[in-house]
């Protein structure tokens, strides 16, 4: 594995919370200020560092099955479980969407690393 590999794998697991911040916020009109999205934001990225410790993502931090999906659940889980121990709520709406826009774009990254390495494997 190249040096390279941990952090864009944890960047890009990043960008996804953060797209995810963003995106909603947008969408639910409360404004996309730096101290409004980093107060959306951390218990998602809090989750997301709890995850990669958890599962050591370090170690294959590419592959889907099973760093991907446990980096998902506890993600999802530990961000439900901060907000929700902070005072916020988290509807089951807000955890399927929450569950659905993570597990597409955190595994999505991965996934479509595969098939670029597939498909280079094949052609080259």
């Amino acid at each position: 594995m190249r040096s390279y590999a941990v952090p864009l794998a944890l960047a890009a697991d990043l960008l996804c919370v953060l797209a995810f911040v963003v995106i909603g916020r947008a969408d639910h009109g409360t404004g996309t200020a730096l101290a409004g999205i980093a107060g959306t934001a951390w218990p998602f990225a809090a989750a997301l560092v709890l995850g990669w410790l958890v599962t050591q993502a370090w170690r294959l931090p590419d592959r889907i099955w099973p760093t991907g999906v446990f980096v998902w659940a506890v993600t999802v889980a530990g961000a439900m479980a901060l907000r929700l121990a902070t005072g916020e709520n988290a509807p089951l709406s807000f955890v399927v969407v929450t569950s659905v826009f993570l597990a597409a774009t955190m595994l999505g990254w991965r996934a479509g690393l595969l098939l670029a390495r597939r498909t280079r494997q094949r052609t080259g």
